[in-house]
């Protein structure tokens, strides 16, 4: 467990391998832990990072702000105190709209990004999803938690077929505090990343499943129109998780993807 200390609060992040660096960027409720199974591949050929966004897993939650600028300005950060100059972003769901969002702001940092299960515009998520954003709505889970997290325990296998999931939500849910539950979805929920994708120039993958039941996974064309030289790879039975539901062939594709352009040793 490692953690830097920043103006803005504790960044909680873990570091596995060695070689080029590649940064793993969780979605709402999640962790780095999303990210386990990922990392222990990638870390046989790059030198993988996995950070909690503030207010979620270990980093700090003592903010009044959880919105996507702050996301975005954290990355930063962080690359900025670790010496890391640039590194492709792997993002999944409000994770992605991040890192796309990074590429925009502060082209230096990375050299090519993918997206996964990542929403272009927020008004694609689900219905859930922009209730949850209501602070009333999520007063009241967080007031029911034992509730919510039946709830989400029941409808688990809807949502991911990894049987490890529910644990691992579970898990997450617990470090996750009412404003940065409500302020970080209600932030994704309002953006809209159209206006930034043609001026984006460097690689980009988007990966999407199409039984999602959280995200529109139309939103691949949507990141295809904005940047038509994305690459686009679709799974007919994933979900929102992909990275879990296909685990085998999700990795094999990444790590082709981060390669291009990779001299060899």
């Amino acid at each position: 467990m490692s953690s830097i200390t920043t103006d803005q609060g504790i960044i909680h992040y873990e570091v596995l391998g060695h070689g080029r660096p590649v940064i793993l960027l969780h979605g709402w409720l999640g962790s780095w832990g999303l990210w386990q199974e990922s990392m222990a591949y990638l870390s046989q050929f790059y030198r993988t990072y996995a950070l909690d966004f503030w207010g979620f897993g270990e980093s700090g939650k003592k903010r009044d702000s959880y919105a996507i600028q702050d996301f975005v300005l954290l990355v930063d950060q962080f690359m900025e105190r670790l010496g890391i100059d640039q590194a492709p972003l792997v993002g999944h769901s409000m994770g992605g709209t991040v890192s796309l969002s990074v590429a925009a702001q502060f082209p230096h940092r990375t050299p090519k990004v993918v997206v996964i299960s990542s929403p272009i515009v927020g008004s694609s998520l689900s219905l859930p999803l922009k209730l949850a954003g209501n602070q009333f709505v999520s007063a009241l889970l967080f007031k029911m938690m034992w509730a919510f997290r039946a709830g989400l325990k029941i409808a688990a296998p809807t949502l991911c077929s990894d049987p490890n999931f529910p644990e691992m939500i579970s898990r997450d849910l617990t470090s996750t505090t009412v404003d940065s539950f409500s302020r970080s979805i209600s932030s994704l929920r309002r953006t809209d990343l159209r206006p930034l994708l043609p001026n984006l120039k460097i690689p980009i993958m988007g990966m999407y499943g199409d039984r999602d039941n959280l995200l529109d996974p139309r939103q691949r064309q949507i990141l295809l129109n904005g940047v038509p030289h994305a690459k686009i790879v679709r799974w007919q039975n994933a979900r929102h998780f992909v990275m879990l539901d296909e685990p085998k062939d999700f990795k094999e594709k990444l790590k082709s993807f981060l390669d291009e352009g990779v001299p060899s040793v």
